[in-house]
């Protein structure tokens, strides 16, 4: 059973909850890194304020602007979205995985790790209204306060055959534990699981024990698929490039090869998009170091699928199952 902050788990209670998100807290308050000290772990900062329209009691309800007021270290976004989508053979950058796509960009985070469940949520139900067919989301988080209203747009997307690729994470554990689950995840609170939604592991380009990147997240149950992540090479704000890593940039690769999918096979479901994706994946007979550890153990042990996303793979599957339609 997951567990969220607001959600009562197997015990009823609370308060073991409420003990390793304070643990979380105080490890935090001596980071070395600046932006946990500014933002995600600075409890005097909110980034709905920077939300243009936001007002008190809107909790589950519709706010945003696009006169949104831009925090640092935004880069993340744009990096994420040349992945999926730079223009294709102008011999600058990158070229982007799918070569006719539209990039809708919402900004739900102001900065590193200070995601809201309702900013999350609302981000969700824009998309899905606006038009989107694929949701990509490079973040993840060990805490959901409200976890329901995320339940609620991840419903909505599935009903209206949206499909969202998420990332694992980057913390090396074991997402299949609910204690260290990523949110926002497949997993409803009534364990139902979504047929839409993907989690993305992180693999880099070494056919040795080295495959799986130790800090990457894993799991039989909540890992769908593993895909390249290190040391992507993408756009940046300023009409720049620059190399990021991590699951962050492994999710827009999958949200890639989905948009190509539905470019070219239009009529494909998100779940039959989500089955392609999984059972065309490259499956390494290699051991791996599992993340975190010395221990040797299958790669395809570390994810449902057992695997890594294939492309051709994925279009061919996608053109022999329009052959039986």
């Amino acid at each position: 059973m997951p567990i969220a902050a607001g959600w009562h788990g197997p015990t009823g209670e609370l308060y073991p909850i409420y003990k390793r998100a304070e643990k979380a807290y105080l490890e935090h308050l001596n980071s070395k890194d600046s932006n946990d000290i500014k933002y995600a772990y600075n409890l005097n900062f909110s980034s709905r304020a920077l939300i243009a329209n936001y007002h008190i009691g809107s909790v589950g309800g519709h706010y945003g602007s696009p006169n949104f007021k831009l925090s640092p270290n935004l880069s993340h976004g744009t990096h994420v979205a040349g992945i999926i989508a730079a223009q294709r053979n102008n011999g600058i950058g990158i070229d982007g995985i799918a070569d006719d796509v539209k990039i809708m960009p919402i900004v739900a985070s102001t900065a590193l790790g200070d995601e809201r469940d309702e900013d999350v949520a609302n981000a969700i139900r824009y998309a899905v209204d606006n038009g989107a067919r694929i949701i990509s989301m490079s973040f993840s988080k060990l805490f959901s306060a409200d976890k329901k209203l995320v339940d609620d747009a991840i419903r909505y997307a599935e009903k209206k055959n949206v499909l969202i690729v998420h990332c694992a994470g980057n913390d090396g554990v074991d997402i299949d534990d609910p204690l260290n689950y990523h949110y926002p995840i497949a997993i409803y609170m009534d364990g139902q699981r979504a047929s839409n939604f993907l989690a993305i592991g992180w693999n880099r380009p070494l056919f040795d024990h080295r495959l799986a990147h130790p800090y990457s997240d894993y799991g039989k149950m909540n890992v769908d698929l593993f895909a390249p992540g290190s040391d992507i090479y993408s756009t940046v704000p300023g009409s720049k490039y620059d190399f990021k890593s991590g699951s962050s940039m492994s999710t827009p690769v999958v949200s890639g090869v989905a948009a190509l999918l539905m470019e070219y096979f239009p009529t494909l479901t998100a779940a039959q998009v989500k089955t392609i994706l999984i059972k065309s994946v490259f499956r390494p007979k290699q051991l791996v170091n599992k993340p975190q550890t010395k221990n040797e153990v299958p790669f395809e042990s570390l994810s449902a699928s057992g695997g890594i996303v294939n492309a051709y793979n994925a279009v061919k599957m996608a053109m022999e199952m329009r052959g039986k339609n």
